[in-house]
């Protein structure tokens, strides 16, 4: 699990200067969500691909962010 006090340090490197406790723990549980659905997708990647170890390349795909 993601901790409040480093969502806090993410908020504030994008220019937020106050933020609540409650956006902190709302962000925290997208953010917990958002990387299960990157790990399961990564997994049947990998799965696909016949092998048991998820590499980078599947979590990229994953995660829409390859580029080619």
């Amino acid at each position: 699990m993601i901790s409040i006090l480093s969502l806090e340090r993410m908020a504030k490197k994008v220019g937020i200067r106050r933020i609540s406790k409650d956006a902190l723990e709302e962000m925290r549980e997208i953010l917990t969500e958002e990387g299960m659905h990157v790990a399961e997708r990564a997994v049947k990647l990998s799965l696909h691909a016949r092998r048991r170890t998820v590499m980078k390349e599947d979590v990229e795909l994953a995660a829409g962010r390859k580029q080619e």
